[in-house]
């Protein structure tokens, strides 16, 4: 087990070192790029098991390089070192990344140039609140405006600020970067290369189990590029695992934006367009302990049991993401506590409308206060978000935000109520069975799966978003399938288009 100081450690430095089986698999992948490196270097190398294993998969090297901020890892890389017959073409060196002169470190290596390691899997975020000093110094590199500059947005991976600062050095070398790191990571770098128009060839990600080879849930891959090409296609192989012989797609990079799959984009782009319906999230309320119930109409119950005396005018059904990821959307099992029809709207009418309600809500306003969110601030007490008209109709299309799948639902009224969506939902409302079956049916059709395909990446916390869903152009969706003719009737008909103010008699009550 592994002591407190240790395990500090590891949380200070992103400390994950490299197995050596890992390390001669990946120092094998570099070789099937038919590269052979004159100099080696691994940054950040630990205990240098990828700095030895690249040394013995390519013995004709010159020099190999090896640099460490603590003293300890350079202690035990010195003792092995000794014992190898290339030793005095081995350099080890105590040093910070962000302070290490590697303008001067690499140009005075002969190429071809190896770049390999496995660099720190933590955040600076994380780092900065354990007081570390192994940072970068403070900079927008990402290039981020307004309050994502000061929010989250402006975290990042410390491997994703070192590795651009090598792809920066390396852009002009005969040279390959091979590295170990979060699967977002690799994809942010490419990104920033191919936004900086840097020529790049046999870009691919290996993806890699990182439960088994370091104990770490977390999405990860090697991520090789090789620089010094004449030319870049903007698009990278991702192979299923490290052994994998040929790729299951590609990622690429197409009109300023990082597309899932580059060979659906291929297919189905021209799909892209204008809005036809507009999607909406669900109600955001950030109290569910309190708003969200259970039960039976009249016999209303928190999560937790209790019973609540409330009267219906204000509560509807719901449906939650894991309801409509698993089809559960004929019969919802909860309600919601719904306290306005608007964003903004004055909630003190429920006294007089509903006074058992209101009783039920003052005696937790406590609960509500205590909601972290600014959103809230300056609001009417007990005040929800992404609530409007729309949440109302009878008839929507939904689809879970947090499932790693495209699978659209048609939902419909229960208990004579409109069926409301919490905020890992998303949906577009609409007026009749028939038009939401419709609209379901374009959009579940193969042509709409893999055009959202060639956008979404399924290992992000939240793979579906309104800005994916907002992409296709469900017009154009018709005309791709023959139903252009039955998609206007109901358009015709008085659907909701993007840029349409419904009026309040439209929707249900």
């Amino acid at each position: 087990m592994e002591t407190t100081s240790r395990l500090a450690r590891k949380v200070e430095f992103g400390d994950f070192q490299t197995p050596i089986g890992l390390a001669r698999r990946v120092a094998d992948r570099v070789a099937d790029l038919g590269f052979a490196p004159a100099s080696i270097v691994e940054p950040s190398c630990g205990v240098g098991n990828l700095l030895f294993a690249a040394a013995d998969r390519f013995p004709e090297f010159q020099r190999a390089v090896g640099i460490e901020v603590q003293p300890r890892y350079l202690e035990t890389l010195g003792e092995r070192r000794s014992g190898r017959a290339d030793a005095e073409r081995i350099t080890l060196t105590l040093a910070n990344f962000f302070a290490h002169d590697w303008s001067v470190a690499l140009a005075a290596l002969p190429g071809p140039l190896l770049v390999i390691g496995n660099p720190p899997w933590v955040t600076n975020a994380q780092l900065s609140a354990g007081g570390s000093g192994n940072l970068p110094e403070k900079s927008n590199f990402q290039r981020h405006a307004g309050m994502d500059a000061i929010t989250g947005k402006s975290n990042f991976d410390i491997s994703e600020a070192m590795l651009l600062r090598l792809s920066r050095l390396l852009a002009s070398r005969d040279a390959v970067l091979a590295m170990l790191c979060k699967t977002n990571v690799a994809r942010k770098v490419l990104v920033h290369i191919w936004q900086a128009g840097t020529p790049i060839r046999d870009a691919a990600l290996h993806r890699i189990d990182s439960a088994a080879e370091f104990g770490a849930a977390v999405d990860a891959c090697l991520f090789t590029c090789r620089f010094g090409a004449t030319v870049t296609d903007q698009t990278a192989r991702v192979f299923p695992s490290l052994g994998a012989t040929a790729p299951s797609g590609r990622i690429g990079f197409r009109d300023g934006r990082l597309l899932a799959n580059a060979d659906m984009h291929d297919r189905w782009g021209h799909l892209e367009g204008d809005e036809v319906y507009r999607w909406r999230s669900g109600i955001k309320h950030d109290c569910a302990d309190v708003c969200e119930l259970e039960g039976t109409p009249g016999a209303w119950r928190t999560a937790g049991g209790a019973a609540v005396d409330v009267e219906p005018d204000y509560i509807y059904p719901m449906l939650k993401a894991s309801d409509l990821g698993n089809g559960r959307v004929h019969a919802p099992r909860r309600w919601m506590i719904v306290t306005q029809r608007s964003v903004g709207e004055d909630t003190s009418k429920i006294a007089a409308a509903a006074p058992r309600t209101w009783a039920y809500l003052q005696a937790n306003a406590a609960r509500f206060e205590r909601r972290a969110s600014v959103i809230y601030r300056n609001r009417p007490p007990f005040s929800m978000f992404g609530i409007g008209e729309y949440s109302f109709a009878l008839w929507k299309v939904g689809i879970a935000g947090l499932y790693k799948k495209i699978d659209f639902k048609v939902i419909g009224p229960h208990a004579g109520k409109a069926v409301v969506l919490d905020d890992t939902g998303y949906f577009v409302p609409c007026r009749s069975q028939e038009e939401a079956e419709l609209v379901a049916d374009l959009l579940n059709s193969d042509a709409a799966r893999e055009f959202y395909s060639a956008f979404a990446f399924w290992d992000a916390k939240r793979p579906i978003t309104v800005e994916l869903l907002r992409r296709l152009d469900l017009r154009r969706v018709a005309a791709a399938l023959g139903k252009s003719a039955a998609l206007e009737q109901v358009l015709t008909a008085g659907a909701i288009y993007a840029d349409c103010n419904v009026a309040d008699s439209l929707w249900a009550k």
